[in-house]
């Protein structure tokens, strides 16, 4: 301190560069606020010690300190920032340094500092003016009495600054003015401006601080305001928003109320101007709770409150007052207990009204204040704001009727006139202003006052708010209630106005959307009006007024809107005309609702979706739409007349959609969801006539239900459910418990009255027309929808549905049963199945976590007690869909209950019955994708076919897979094919297995033809029903590879015991479909191999398989009999037991008409006839059984019959040899060429064992037969029958030697000709026959002709020599056959085979050039001239042409020729010479 005080007196300027260096500022904007802080405290003690000293003056004069003053202001703004935040202590110790250094200043240049600040103040420079006010506002109560002089010219700079904008500045000054009043600054009118400035701020709110485009910026991108944010100030002051100045004002004002009795005379009666200004509206709590407090201290003093009131003119009169508090009431959870404290003024302002009022709001106030006195409590309640501004308007309209003063009135009625003046257009206090003065313009009695008022009341609203539009609406109702004509006049001259808005829609879509909103305003609005006006009108006259509305369209005028909130206000106004006719209908005027169906379908419409106009709603908004659409369909529908079918249905499908709806949000779904019950109770209740009626009313409501009853989705399940039991509860109300139409339940009036009208309707009907029947309700089907719910996964869900059941069943056994059905039921027995039932449902209201599997088994046992015989079987026929529930585990409680079902009344079902249960459970099959519930379901028909018919079942079965087959790709399904999975679950149950076994080989054996299949002595032309038998016969294949694949060991032994039968069935099959293969039909052939290799696995014969393998598919017809015959092979082999009966069976299918089923048999026989020397008396049998088809129409029949005769054994060969060899005799004339091989075959391996007693009789026709097989075509043919006739040969020396060795000479040309034929088996048996024959010939040469190596080789040089020894042999040795020969040798030249042609063309030219007799020559050289020259000159063959030349060589040759005789043309020389050349070559 001392060293401070010399330096001063040393250097006073060094002093003043001291605190300059200190440079606070500096320091604040570089945020060292400790270092700031450091630094006020050092210059606090400066000033301390140079200002303050005890020695002697002053150090510094006022002029030297006013640098450092400058420089504190601004601090005064930063500190006094940072000290409002928590985290700054430090700037509140600034702050407060830096009040104590204008205090040391101010203490010793008072004056001075006064001036200093109030010229501050006066440049309005913001951080030096609110650094100024904050310094006054600390110092003048420190300083008053230095300052007592100066107070006109603080008041003055105080008013100078009422004006400023800032909110900093204007917080500082606000405060200073609580300062000034503290001090009794605020006297007279300057008082009451300062007060008024508090109030203004009061008022403020937070979109109103700052009117500069800076701040408002700032606001929105900060959220936040700073004043000085843009100044040109070195420092950035710290902001003040609106809210903080608004607190301060209040706080201000309260404080200068309660805490300074001066202030009374300017606070009062003054406070009450502040009430009615539209500014001030945001103060009205404060300055309420400001008068509350001014007339606690007036309490008793009721006449001074009238007297202060009345002596100022320029006060609001008590009308105004009460019409801007009233409005003023519409918020209840307004800021700062609005309302409480508007309630309290006007409880203590009574005595300016009329004197009626006092007692009246002193009971009345007190109940409205407890009703708002919890907030939190208050908004549990959605309709709180709805029933409080009913409250309100009850509370003007029971004054109005207290007071009972009409002049009073319509001067109150003229204030609420002028209150429009106080609200905006947006403004929701407009709502509750209408229906002020809508309530009172009812108690006025003036026509043309009302007339005006209404019209004030329309042009003053702003329909375009749906809170405001209502309000104008009900204040219009409220006033037809007594002006009702006035009132439709002004709607009427509104609706003229916009007469043309259909027009002017149709131009909005080509302008703007804002036309076409305010378009829809005002329909909405008017939709509204008239609504409520039908509402409060009287019901005497309502009914003329409802029917011109409606009758004459003019309510369609009002429809044409699409923004969400106009519908809604469309919708309300017609629910509103309909609570009007049931209101009147409630009063005894009754009369139906004209054109009804019209408005319905009118909310219907406008409760959909309307994108394409370009006005979509929102979620939220369609919701509650849709809410009111459903309630005033609900109104509508509960008025006369009657629905009709057509609009009940049309009802239903634009609104059950609703119970899909996502379950939020959850408040307005829920109501949504009640309000679609509740219109669904009133379809019922209204919609019929009678109880049969209402019966079908209440089946096809549920039925519309069910897709959410036994949806996916849980809450779906449970709106559903609940729906469902709410109806049926109605239903027994109307139908059992007797039906009022005001709801009343039992005995009453309206009950009696109705009982009268339905005695005089119904009284020439029979009952059942009155009362529904029991099987009305079809029970079976409903219970099986509900059945299923009873194992649901929700518990809320289980519980329902049990009481539905519970419910359904109590209300089956009060009604009667109709005349037409079987009485079948005990009834004690059914009582204590209902009573068990319901004991079930009270567990569950008590305890919904007892265990769901034990309340589902005792609730399907009481069902099955509790179904008649026609209900279950409905039951079971409407199974499938409850099997399919999406829900897995009530899935698996439908499937128990039908196994339950089925077990204990299976015996009950009749054919019928049991082939749609079948279909009903297979439909389920193909369904169910989840691989238990399938397996679930097949045990169900396995039950089924178990406990009933199985033959029945199992062919409901195979016709589902026909069907199938015919119309899907089986193998393809995803999933696989359920059917197939029906198959396996038969052939591995213990008790179906066998005769589902027996079913299928039925079924293949009974029905044998597929389409393309010859049938013997028939021709089918029927196509379609082929097609049907193919697709039969196909599914019992597969029926039958999937008992082989799925049987498992209980399959695998059914197989085992009847293997004979199955593989006959098959081998019979294999015939067929080959044949239908050979068209172009792969698919049979392809079933019955995956068939046939499946019971070969099934079985174990792998080696059976592999001949399968081998052969797979394989079209030719010798390929499929000779796997048949590997077949049977193979069976003989592997299971010798076995072949005895698979030879029984396929011996009678030789009868079968099928040919190919035929074949097949002959095929497999053929192979068994083999083994067959155990066979015994069977053979027998067989041997007839094959010898009587060698007729059969099909030529392999007749051949495989001759192969199956030939292969038995030996020994049984000779014992039927005769019969086999007229066998083969006969059928070596068979037209077919394959039979003629098989019997010429045949009848080599015969002739090998056959006695002589069994060839002689038949040698003659043997060779005749075999001579005409020797010029068949077929190669393997001429080869047999060369080398038969020579195998008979060695029956030729007995006694039909000389017969048959004509033969031999006959057929020997013919012989020779084909030693050398192309095909090589031919030249083989030829060779040998003629070695066979050769000792017939009895010609020595002819044998040793047979030995030479000419007659060996099959050169071509070789043969033509064999052929000359041959021609002289003819010609030397047999000369008396030679004409005989050359006639047969000249035939042969037209032989088919070429080769042939010219072994004929050398022999018979080799015997001509060969022989010396004359007539040879003369007989045939020219013949065989001629011929040759054609045949070289025409012969398509080389052989033919090269053989001609060189036996027409030999010719030209022979000494004995006379061809120089003959003339020869030299162009033939030519060519001949040119022909043979080439062909030597």
């Amino acid at each position: 301190m001392y060293l401070l005080s010399s330096l001063i007196l040393c250097n006073i300027p060094a002093v003043e560069a001291i605190v300059q260096s200190l440079n606070l500022t500096w320091w604040y904007k570089k945020d060292q606020e400790v270092a700031a802080f450091v630094a006020t405290c050092s210059l606090h003690n400066l000033l301390n010690a140079s200002l303050l000293s005890e020695s002697g003056p002053p150090l510094l004069d006022f002029e030297d300190l006013t640098v450092i003053l400058s420089t504190l202001l601004p601090v005064v703004c930063v500190s006094n920032d940072n000290k409002q935040q928590s985290d700054f202590p430090v700037g509140l110790k600034t702050y407060n340094e830096v009040q104590h250094c204008f205090l040391t200043v101010g203490q010793v240049y008072p004056e001075d500092i006064f001036a200093f600040l109030l010229h501050k103040c006066r440049l309005k420079e913001d951080p030096l003016t609110f650094g100024a006010l904050s310094v006054l506002k600390h110092l003048l109560p420190r300083l008053s009495e230095s300052w007592h002089a100066k107070r006109p010219l603080l008041v003055e700079a105080v008013k100078s600054l009422l004006d400023e904008r800032d909110l900093a500045v204007c917080k500082a000054l606000s405060e200073l003015i609580v300062v000034m009043a503290s001090h009794c600054y605020l006297v007279g009118p300057v008082g009451e401006l300062f007060v008024e400035y508090l109030v203004r701020h009061c008022a403020v709110t937070d979109l109103n601080g700052s009117d500069t485009e800076s701040s408002k910026d700032f606001i929105k991108s900060t959220g936040s305001f700073n004043p000085f944010m843009y100044k040109k100030s070195e420092v950035k002051i710290g902001g003040v928003s609106p809210t903080e100045l608004r607190d301060t004002c209040e706080k201000g004002l309260l404080l200068i109320t309660v805490t300074i009795p001066e202030m009374e005379h300017v606070l009062w009666p003054f406070l009450l101007k502040m009430i009615i200004p539209r500014v001030y509206t945001g103060a009205v709590a404060t300055v309420c709770r400001c008068i509350s407090e001014l007339c606690r201290h007036k309490n008793t003093q009721s006449d001074i409150i009238v007297s202060d009131f009345k002596a100022r003119a320029d006060l609001p009169i008590p009308e105004d007052l009460f019409a801007r508090l009233v409005v003023l009431l519409h918020n209840p959870l307004a800021r700062e207990q609005l309302v409480t404290h508007i309630l309290a003024v006007l409880n203590q302002l009574a005595s300016l009204f009329p004197k009626n009022m006092i007692l009246f709001w002193q009971d009345e106030i007190p109940k409205m204040k407890a009703y708002v006195s919890d907030p939190e409590d208050l908004k549990q309640d959605p309709l709180y704001q709805e029933t409080w501004d009913d409250m309100v308007v009850n509370f003007v309209a029971e004054s109005l009727d207290v007071i009972q003063d009409p002049d009073w009135a319509i001067s109150l009625g003229n204030s609420f006139a002028k209150q429009y003046e106080l609200y905006s257009s947006e403004d929701e206090h407009s709502a509750l202003l209408h229906r002020c003065l809508g309530i009172l313009l009812q108690r006025v009695h003036d026509r043309s006052y009302v007339h005006a008022k209404i019209d004030l009341m329309y042009t003053q609203a702003n329909i375009a708010l749906p809170v405001n539009r209502l309000g104008l609406a009900k204040a219009m109702g409220l006033v037809a209630a007594s002006h009702l004509d006035t009132v439709l006049d002004k709607l009427k001259d509104i609706l003229d106005n916009v007469g043309d808005s259909f027009f002017k829609r149709i131009l909005s879509f080509f302008s703007d959307s804002a036309k076409m909103e305010e378009s829809d305003d005002i329909h909405a609005a008017l939709a509204l009006m008239y609504g409520y006006a039908a509402k409060y009108a009287p019901s005497t006259v309502i009914e003329a007024r409802i029917d011109a509305l409606v009758g004459t369209n003019m309510l369609s005028r009002l429809l044409n809107v699409r923004h969400p909130t106009a519908k809604q206000a469309v919708i309300t106004a017609i629910d509103l005309l309909g609570q009007a006719v049931i209101g009147a209908a409630e009063s005894g005027t009754s009369f139906p609702l004209k054109k009804r169906d019209v408005l319905l379908d009118y909310i219907l419409t406008l409760m959909g979706r309307d994108d394409e106009d370009g006005i979509s709603d929102s979620n939220l908004d369609l919701l509650n739409t849709q809410c009111l659409a459903l309630s005033a369909c609900t109104t509508l529908v509960s008025v006369e007349p009657k629905l009709t079918i057509e609009t009940r249905n049309h009802v239903l499908k634009a609104t059950l959609g609703f119970f899909g709806l996502p379950d939020d949000p959850p408040d307005v779904i829920n109501g949504l969801i009640q309000n679609l019950t509740t219109l669904l109770c009133a379809i019922l209740v209204t919609s019929g006539e009678d109880g049969r009626s209402r019966a079908e009313q209440l089946l096809h409501i549920l039925r519309q239900i069910d897709p959410y009853v036994s949806s996916s989705v849980e809450y779906q399940r449970k709106r559903g459910c609940l729906a469902a039991y709410e109806m049926l509860q109605k239903f027994r109300t109307i139908c059992v418990s007797g039906y009022c139409a005001l709801g009343c339940q039992g005995s009453c009036t309206h009950n009696k009255r109705i009982d009268r009208v339905m005695n005089n309707n119904f009284s020439n009907l029979p009952s059942a027309f009155i009362s529904p029947s029991r099987d009305a309700l079809c029970l079976g089907e409903r219970i099986m929808v509900y059945l299923s719910r009873c194992a649901d996964t929700n518990p809320e869900v289980r519980k329902i549905s049990v009481q539905i059941l519970d419910l359904v069943f109590s209300i089956s056994l009060s009604l009667p049963r109709s005349a037409n059905s079987s009485i079948d039921l005990d009834i004690e027995l059914c009582y204590g199945a209902l009573s068990a039932l319901e004991d079930v449902v009270a567990i569950l209201r008590r305890d919904a976590s007892l265990d769901p599997s034990e309340v589902f088994n005792r609730v399907v046992s009481s069902v099955c007690i509790l179904f008649t015989k026609d209900e279950l079987v409905a039951a079971l026929y409407s199974s499938s869909s409850a099997i399919c529930d999406k829900v897995r585990q009530s899935a698996e409680g439908a499937i128990q209950a039908v196994v339950e079902f089925i077990t204990k009344r299976g015996r009950e079902l009749n054919d019928a019955d049991i082939a749609r249960t079948t279909q009903s459970l297979l439909s389920a099959t193909n369904h169910v994708v989840e691989k238990y519930l399938r397996q679930e379901t097949l045990n169900a028909i396995s039950a089924l076919a178990e406990n009933t018919t199985s033959r029945i079942v199992f062919d409901e079965v195979l016709a589902a897979a026909e069907k199938d087959i015919a119309t899907k790709d089986v193998s393809r399904l995803r999933g696989g094919w359920p059917v197939q999975d029906v198959f396996h679950a038969f052939s591995q149950h213990t008790v179906l297995s066998h005769s589902f076994l027996e079913h299928i080989i039925s079924i293949l054996n009974d029905r044998p033809i597929f389409q393309g299949d010859s049938v013997k002595g028939e021709n089918s032309n029927n196509v379609g029903e082929s097609s049907v038998e193919d697709n039969v016969l196909h599914a019992a294949m597969i029926a039958l590879t999937a008992f082989f694949r799925g049987g498992a060991r209980v399959g695998k032994k059914s197989v085992e015991q009847t293997y004979g039968a199955v593989f006959a069935t098959l081998v019979l099959h294999l015939g067929i479909c080959h044949s239908l293969s050979n068209s172009g039909q792969q698919e049979p052939l392809r079933a019955l191999l995956v068939a046939f290799n499946a019971f070969c696995e099934c079985v174990g014969d792998l080696e059976m398989g592999k001949i399968l393998a081998r052969d797979r598919e394989q079209n030719e017809e010798e390929t499929w009999i000779g796997l048949i015959g590997d077949l049977a092979w193979c069976i003989s082999i592997k299971r010798p037991k076995e072949v005895p009966i698979i030879s029984l069976i396929l011996c009678k299918s030789l009868d079968q008409p099928s040919r190919y089923s035929r074949e097949a048999a002959a095929a497999a026989l053929s192979e068994f006839v083999r083994f067959s020397e155990s066979f015994g008396p069977l053979l027998e049998q067989l041997v007839e059984g094959l010898t009587r088809h060698v007729s059969d129409d099909s030529p392999n029949v007749r051949r495989l019959c001759l192969r199956g005769l030939v292969q038995m054994p030996p020994v049984l060969v000779i014992q039927y040899t005769i019969q086999i060899l007229s066998v083969i005799v006969a059928l070596l004339d068979d037209p077919d060429e394959s039979v003629q091989l098989t019997a010429v075959s045949c009848l080599q391996k015969v002739l090998g064992s056959a006695s002589t007693e069994a060839v002689e009789p038949i040698l003659f026709n043997l060779s005749v037969r075999l001579r005409n097989l020797q010029v068949c075509m077929n190669a393997k043919i001429r080869a047999n029958a060369f080398a038969a006739f020579g195998a008979i040969s060695t029956y030729g020396f007995g006694p039909q030697h000389d017969s048959f060795r004509e033969q031999v000479l006959a057929a020997f040309p013919r012989l020779v000709l084909h030693l050398h034929d192309d095909d090589l088996g031919v030249r083989r048996a030829c060779r040998n026959t003629f070695k066979r024959i050769a000792p017939l010939m009895e010609l020595d040469s002819i044998v040793a002709l047979a030995n030479t190596h000419r007659f060996s080789s099959d050169h071509r040089g070789d043969y033509e020599d064999f052929l000359r020894d041959i021609a002289k042999l003819f010609t030397q040795r047999m000369s008396s056959r030679i004409d005989t020969y050359m006639a047969s040798l000249i035939q042969a030249f037209e032989a088919p085979w070429p080769v042939i042609q010219a072994n004929a063309i050398y022999l018979c030219s080799s015997i001509i050039a060969l022989s010396s007799v004359q007539h040879i020559s003369t007989l045939y050289l020219s013949q065989v001239f001629g011929m040759l020259i054609g045949k070289i000159n025409r012969s398509p063959d080389a052989i033919v042409r090269a053989t001609g030349s060189l036996a027409l060589g030999l010719l030209l040759k022979s000494t004995n020729s006379f061809w120089k005789s003959t003339r020869l043309d030299p162009p033939d020389s030519h060519l001949v010479g040119r022909e043979t050349e080439s062909s030597r070559r």
